[in-house]
């Protein structure tokens, strides 16, 4: 009886150790050198991938931002604030049900087929939104050339970036909302397009936030 508690307890000792152990190399030493790395080699993506204006956060460069204009009296949807350049539709985003104490941002598809009556037409208000905004005394936008991330969603909702097509197409609105040269505003666009991931991954790209910093910095000096 006494060599059958004794042994009870052993295992019992052993096992506790072997969580001990566990619990401080995977729970605390794996997670602390972890992150030691991630911080060391790679900080910035390690925060966030952040992105700073004026000496404070504003962004996140892998998050998309709506550039929207004060609601109105009445309106649900607010407008554009044409003076900056516009990301793509965000029509997969949902809203909060589970937790009402909090307004968050869902992101999502809208996870329409390409043939639902509902897509086309938000694709057709879309683009007939894109030739009506863009388009500027000595400068018309045809809906030929509307690329297709202006009028559709990503599969997030939250795309950051845009095509160099897209971002092309606004130069004009942009430049003169701001009182700019065209070539300033398209050498903005020029400087921020970023080219395929090691040459062959993607699309070339332009972040719209990076792009309306440099916007900023442009217009307070013009």
């Amino acid at each position: 009886m006494n060599n059958s508690v004794s042994n009870t307890a052993r295992l019992l000792w052993a096992g506790l150790r072997a969580l001990l152990v566990l619990t401080l190399v995977t729970g605390v030493a794996y997670p602390l050198v972890v992150t030691g790395i991630a911080q060391g080699a790679f900080h910035g993506k390690a925060n966030g991938s952040e992105i700073t204006s004026d000496g404070r956060v504003v962004g996140s460069s892998l998050i998309g931002q709506s550039y929207d204009l004060p609601l109105k009296k009445g309106q649900e949807t607010p407008d554009a604030d044409l003076r900056w350049f516009q990301g793509r539709p965000a029509n997969g985003l949902g809203s909060n049900s589970v937790n009402t104490q909090y307004k968050l941002i869902l992101s999502g598809a809208t996870n329409l087929a390409a043939d639902n009556k509902v897509l086309i037409q938000q694709v057709k208000d879309a683009k007939a939104a894109v030739v009506k905004d863009n388009s500027v005394p000595g400068y018309t936008v045809r809906a030929s050339e509307i690329p297709a991330d202006a009028v559709t969603s990503s599969g997030s909702g939250l795309d950051p970036a845009i095509s160099p097509a897209y971002a092309g197409l606004q130069v004009h609105r942009v430049a003169a909302r701001n009182h700019l040269s065209v070539g300033q505003v398209a050498k903005l666009v020029e400087d921020h397009t970023e080219g395929r991931t090691l040459g062959f991954i993607g699309e070339p790209r332009v972040n719209v936030l990076e792009l309306n910093i440099a916007l900023k910095e442009l217009t307070k000096g013009s």
